[in-house]
């Protein structure tokens, strides 16, 4: 039997803000334990919730970037659950009138087709705390630091159909809110997390299967891995005459597996009631009209106009759009050297070789966008040919200087002088009379390869600083002269 993968996602993006969504304490992430949380992230009594005016601002920008509904009038719930880390008894959420509401997302596949996958709604909520079990002799600790972080649940539809979909959407949600501002996307911290809701069916059936819902995966690899790997316990499971149960499963990465946590919660379980201590929020379109004049440009705009403005392909645009960041940088460098294709290359290979290898992000780059389109510039006026150019990236990002000062100071300019270009060949040609023989004396697919073997000689003899094409150019006339 054929099956087909049914996945819907929901992810948590903790807001950028400087104070919790309901309190004056600071967000900031690794502060001491239980040094970050005040009375009323307690929930101690006596104590009233004063709504984060930013986190709602943050919310519609994302909103409005998804070309979704928002609600003039939007309402606080409780939530209601017992545990551990949630030291107020409920969770201050929403519910049947979230901020909001449909809205869709773009998603560019592996074989470059786009797709559209649907938001059903993004509501605003407070984190819970963190419950810490090492280190505690067989108990757990709890940090309330985070309690209170203001977060924005982002609720897809079931339209993804695989692991690999599942990550190019989360990448596109992650691209997006480090493009609006109103989240670091850092995954590592905990500031972007996503449970994933996998079911299976046989192809052709219209009706979804049972789902289990992966909590808390905090890595693109690791979203992907647990999701296949869910999908062949579920067949598993069926072809095997068992049934899958609605549940709540945690990844394990150690032992690429899923294992059940807890029967999975209905919305009743939770006996949502509208919140008494929050008054609805109302939001004018006067307020939406301004939000909307502070957008940036987007993910999906800066990639056709990167496609447009700089004749750029489809993957190169991609790749450079991927996080503002990096447009940005490249943008930088194409402003110097004025040359995009170049400025493309250099950035989507060189840099990025140097940043995975040493472990670096964009905004940390010992090679300054500055810096990079200046040595590019040398390469188009023939100062150095891309072979001379590695050599002085590699000095850049090792402190020594501008493209110019290193090309001054190691004696790396690229010599073009044509009559000291053939003193060279000739002899070169001299020290290799007998190829030079063999060479007149082949057919043309002969001779093809071994005109690379004088065009290495000639290089080397060069010490790399010979014009490549006028190497080429000079060396052929001899060569058939």
């Amino acid at each position: 039997m054929q099956w087909e993968t049914v996945i819907g996602l929901e992810i948590h993006a903790q807001l950028s803000t400087q104070s919790k969504i309901f309190s004056g304490s600071a967000t900031t992430f690794g502060a001491e334990p239980n040094t970050q949380a005040s009375l009323v992230d307690l929930g101690m009594p006596g104590t009233l919730p004063v709504l984060n005016a930013e986190a709602v601002r943050m919310a519609c920008k994302f909103g409005l970037a998804i070309d979704a509904e928002i609600a003039d009038k939007n309402v606080f719930a409780r939530k209601n659950y017992f545990y551990p880390d949630l030291p107020k008894g409920y969770q201050t959420s929403q519910y049947e009138k979230p901020i909001v509401g449909k809205g869709h997302l773009d998603i560019t596949l592996e074989d470059g087709t786009v797709k559209r996958i649907g938001i059903t709604r993004a509501h605003l909520e407070e984190d819970a705390g963190k419950s810490l079990h090492e280190d505690f002799h067989g108990m757990s600790g709890i940090d309330l630091n985070r309690a209170g972080t203001p977060l924005l649940e982002i609720v897809s539809e079931p339209d993804i159909r695989s692991a690999k979909e599942a990550v190019a959407y989360v990448k596109a949600i992650h691209a997006l809110v480090r493009y609006l501002g109103i989240c670091d996307g850092n995954m590592a911290e905990g500031s972007l997390r996503c449970d994933c809701n996998v079911s299976v069916r046989p192809k052709g059936q219209a009706e979804f299967g049972t789902r289990a819902e992966i909590k808390n995966v905090n890595s693109f690899r690791f979203i992907e891995k647990a999701i296949n790997h869910e999908v062949q316990r579920q067949i598993e499971l069926i072809e095997d005459g068992g049934k899958v149960v609605q549940e709540t499963r945690l990844y394990d990465p150690n032992k690429d597996e899923t294992r059940s946590m807890r029967s999975k919660e209905e919305a009743n379980d939770y006996r949502y009631f509208p919140c008494p201590d929050l008054l609805p929020v109302v939001i004018e379109q006067s307020f939406l009209d301004e939000v909307r004049a502070g957008l940036p440009e987007l993910p999906t705009e800066k990639r056709e106009r990167f496609q447009s403005e700089f004749g750029l392909s489809t993957y190169d645009a991609s790749v450079l759009s991927a996080s503002r960041e990096m447009a940005d940088y490249f943008e930088a460098v194409q402003k110097v050297c004025g040359d995009a294709k170049l400025a493309a290359n250099w950035v989507m290979v060189e840099l990025s070789s140097l940043l995975n290898k040493e472990g670096l992000e964009i905004d940390q780059s010992p090679v300054s966008a500055e810096q990079l389109g200046g040595m590019i510039l040398r390469i188009k006026d023939n100062t150095i040919s891309g072979k001379i150019a590695k050599m002085v990236f590699e000095a850049m990002a090792a402190g020594e200087g501008s493209a110019d000062e290193i090309i001054e100071k190691k004696g790396l300019k690229q010599v073009t002088d044509t009559g000291a270009i053939e003193t060279m060949l000739d002899e070169v040609l001299a020290a290799n009379a007998a190829q030079v023989e063999q060479y007149r004396a082949s057919d043309e697919a002969k001779r093809a390869k071994m005109f690379g073997f004088f065009v290495g000689q000639a290089m080397k003899a060069s010490k790399g600083k010979a014009n490549p094409g006028q190497v080429n150019e000079l060396l052929k006339k001899k060569l058939e002269g």
